[in-house]
């Protein structure tokens, strides 16, 4: 697929590469990304769907992944409140006032925070495999890996195996381009679960395109330190959310499991959730891309309908 308009915007004193598809004059569609994923992370087959159903579509990279600047996260910290500062920026440099925004993972909790805190910015609202932007699953992870039994008041941690899979990477070396694909078309296979299909190659070409996009490959890692910073900024009430609402969520999600999706739905009033059945932590499966992109479209489609009446 070829974009219409690839360019970096600046957002502060960073570069960001983002791809605009479609007409400039149709009604944008924002893509947001994940922890530590470039935005081609967005499958083209995804973003043709939305193309052809009347749209301009925007994906980006964000800060410290593909062509976008790398940060020295020591010097120089920050917080998902700071990447939705780069999700603004991308559309201000397309000459965009507002858009369908749509997030996947880290990715929903950003445009959860565009939401709350820019909602003229937000058309409407799509989060897909994320959980309340508010809520710290640090406690979670942590008495799991004690091997602790989880709290029944707190959302569930990630499944046992996608926690064994992340020891057996910390053994791992990456110091080559063939070692750091490795590692990383496994995480993908596990976060893609064990229900639906898992498309090696589309995953082999997006691991192995962002590690060649990169100029630091490791950078991407800084995006799990910014998502440990539970700033006041992430607390405020998903009530608030006005942007007519989906929640796309996996029932097999190993990272974030089916209640995180649902708790989220619950947060925000008026939310519709849509459950797909089979899908993990991941797009990367045989027609998933398209069947999302459709739902995504319905979801516009709709919100436009509702904004104009």
């Amino acid at each position: 697929m070829t974009s219409t308009d690839g360019k970096f915007v600046p957002s502060g004193e960073l570069r960001l590469w983002t791809e605009r598809f479609g007409d400039p004059k149709a009604p944008a569609v924002l893509l947001i990304m994940g922890t530590s994923a470039p935005g081609s992370g967005w499958p083209d087959e995804l973003v043709e769907e939305l193309v052809d159903g009347g749209n301009q579509v925007i994906r980006f990279d964000h800060r410290d992944t593909g062509r976008s600047t790398c940060v020295d996260f020591d010097k120089h910290p920050y917080t998902p409140a700071d990447m939705a500062t780069d999700a603004l920026a991308v559309l201000n440099g397309h000459g965009i006032a507002t858009a369908h925004i749509a997030g996947a993972s880290l990715g929903g909790a950003i445009a959860q925070w565009l939401a709350v805190h820019h909602p003229q910015r937000v058309t409407t609202l799509t989060a897909i495999m994320a959980g309340p932007m508010g809520h710290d699953v640090g406690p979670a992870w942590t008495r799991a890996l004690a091997g602790q039994s989880p709290d029944p008041d707190d959302l569930p941690p990630p499944s046992p195996r996608f926690l064994q899979h992340l020891f057996q990477r910390a053994g791992m070396e990456q110091s080559t381009r063939e070692e750091y694909v490795t590692a990383n078309l496994e995480t993908w296979r596990v976060l893609n679960g064990d229900v639906l299909p898992f498309d090696e190659s589309a995953a082999r070409r997006f691991v192995e395109d962002a590690y060649d996009a990169s100029s630091d490959p490791t950078a991407a890692t800084n995006h799990d330190r910014a998502g440990k910073a539970m700033t006041a900024d992430r607390l405020a009430p998903l009530s608030s959310i006005k942007a007519p609402t989906l929640i796309i969520h996996g029932t097999e999600d190993p990272l974030r499991p089916l209640p995180h999706g649902q708790a989220l739905a619950e947060q925000i009033p008026h939310a519709r959730m849509e459950t797909i059945p089979g899908m993990g932590h991941a797009f990367f499966s045989p027609g998933l891309p398209r069947r999302i992109g459709k739902t995504i479209l319905e979801h516009t489609s709709a919100g436009r309908s509702l904004m104009t009446d």
